[in-house]
């Protein structure tokens, strides 16, 4: 079990980084710093050079591969991390210098049990991308197929799993504190983290979500993903059908191919949509190294260790809201806000209605070049302290996926309406899934199945029966011992020694997207 004291050397090493990147300084002008973080701030940028402007991702780059991770969903939340740290985290790449490929080689073999030789053919030294998580190699089956072949960084998992135990030692101390800490969630944040890092650090699952969304999209005309060589894949090592196509982002490139740009963005779009709200199972790393364009205008996904679930239910919101916000139906919106429960019940529906007529009124029928789907979300956002709406972790990827979907489509299209190009699929998706008849299919179905259930039902709600609402159940977090001690039945901080403020402090700095990842 890791020590206060090793969490706390890594929270002052990294509080350190933080400073030299001028990343503190925002801390501690911040409304809602508590009084004891916003002084140990000051502390740690003692002796520190700090550049007249902030970077953050230049910071969370230095600190290491789990930070980046983090930094990349925090860039997506505005309402924590502010505007201007969100759009300095935007520019996070998720690159790192390349191991040697001796320790790539050993990796293959050890995790395969056999000589290299054995499973490919050939295999290139010199990787085709370097990121936190892994290495990607061009090869040459036994076969004489081309691949791709991803291998894991040796030791990576062990040191994603000490940085993130430190996180959710932070995370407790820091949500201890009540107030804007608690409504922020902080440990639910940091646990949603921990499990989507767990699924990118076992690339079986990686390949399994490959798989499974080639089946969702089955049908799904300019679209697909390469084929899995399962042979050639385990845990550590995952290998894939070489892809020949330009990178989304060559715009240049694409141009000069002669591809429809337009169509292109469109069907970016589309693809999103259908995978988030049709199939609720969607690509969460869309970002412009994981798209290419093949010759003949198809787009192909690469990499999908960070996948994003929603269940029907929350689909069935999401494409009301979506739609609500389209044609101007607030009332429906905030109607919907509280039945999921994300807005508590003692605040005024029409109140939360007008609070989203401000926020959707002046983006309707213009395009992305002048407003936007990222600057919707910080204008809810915004409103969400208003309403004590809580964070919803199992939105963060949804949210995250949004803005870059977005980016891409209008690189490639700035003339784009994300409004447009999206009302037709959800309109059509509410009425085949939400009209009557879908309704009267749906609800034989349930009632049938509710039937053939009952006996196990009945002794489930004997056992439990946990109120929820539109957020899944969030699983136990794990058990944290606080560096302070309850007393009188208020909790008093002997003097908030150094521990806990360091705790406090740089998990607060997560918390507000310059902290450690």
């Amino acid at each position: 079990m890791t020590t206060p004291a090793t969490h706390i050397a890594r929270f002052l090493r990294w509080g350190r980084v933080l400073a030299r990147h001028g990343a503190l300084r925002i801390i501690e002008k911040g409304q809602n710093t508590p009084a004891p973080v916003r002084r140990l701030c000051r502390i740690a940028r003692i002796g520190a050079v700090q550049p007249r402007v902030p970077d953050y991702a230049a910071a969370f780059q230095a600190i290491g591969p789990a930070a980046i991770k983090l930094g990349q969903t925090l860039a997506t939340r505005p309402d924590i991390v502010g505007e201007e740290a969100a759009r300095n985290l935007l520019s996070l790449q998720d690159r790192l210098p390349p191991v040697s490929f001796a320790l790539i080689r050993r990796e293959i073999e050890s995790s395969f049990a056999r000589p290299i030789e054995e499973i490919f053919a050939s295999i290139e030294p010199e990787p085709i991308g370097a990121a936190s998580v892994a290495q990607v190699h061009r090869a040459v089956t036994t076969d004489g197929r081309r691949v791709a072949v991803k291998v894991l960084r040796p030791g990576i998992r062990e040191k994603f799993a000490r940085d993130i135990g430190t996180y959710e030692w932070g995370a407790a101390h820091l949500e201890a504190l009540g107030g804007e800490a608690s409504r922020l969630r902080p440990r639910a944040v940091i646990a949603n983290f921990r499990r989507w890092t767990v699924r990118e650090l076992d690339l079986r699952r990686e390949a399994a979500s490959a798989s499974e969304l080639t089946e969702a999209m089955r049908g799904q005309e300019g679209y697909r993903i390469p084929a899995i060589d399962w042979d050639r894949t385990n845990g550590r090592v995952m290998t894939i059908a070489w892809v020949d196509g330009i990178k989304i982002s060559e715009i240049a490139a694409l141009r000069a191919a002669g591809h429809d740009l337009a169509g292109i963005a469109r069907r970016l779009v589309l693809t999103f949509l259908r995978q988030a709200i049709s199939a609720g199972f969607f690509h969460a790393d869309m970002h412009q190294g994981n798209l290419f364009v093949e010759a003949d205008g198809t787009i192909v996904a690469i990499d999908f260790g960070i996948m994003g679930r929603i269940d029907r239910r929350a689909r069935q919101w999401l494409a009301e809201i979506l739609y609500g916000l389209t044609t101007g139906d607030y009332r429906r919106v905030a109607e919907i806000h509280f039945e999921a429960q994300y807005v508590p019940g003692y605040h005024s529906v029409e109140e939360f209605a007008t609070a989203l007529r401000a926020v959707g009124e002046p983006m309707r029928g213009k395009p992305v070049s002048e407003l936007s789907v990222g600057q919707m979300l910080d204008g809810l956002f915004a409103i969400t302290r208003d309403f004590d709406m809580q964070t919803q972790p199992h939105l963060l990827l949804l949210q995250k996926t949004m803005v870059m979907v977005e980016g891409l489509a209008t690189a490639l299209d700035p003339d784009i309406n994300m409004w447009d190009v999206a009302a037709p699929f959800v309109q059509g998706w509410i009425r085949d899934e939400l009209g009557p008849e879908a309704a009267i299919a749906g609800r034989l179905r349930e009632d049938a199945g509710t039937l053939l259930r009952l006996p196990a039902l009945i002794r489930r709600i004997e056992q439990s029966f946990p109120a929820r609402g539109g957020a899944p159940e969030q699983p136990p977090l794990p058990d944290v011992e606080l560096m302070w001690a309850r007393k009188h039945g208020s909790r008093r901080w002997p003097g908030y020694i150094a521990a806990a403020l360091a705790g406090g402090a740089a998990v607060w700095a997560v918390m507000q997207g310059l902290g450690p990842g």
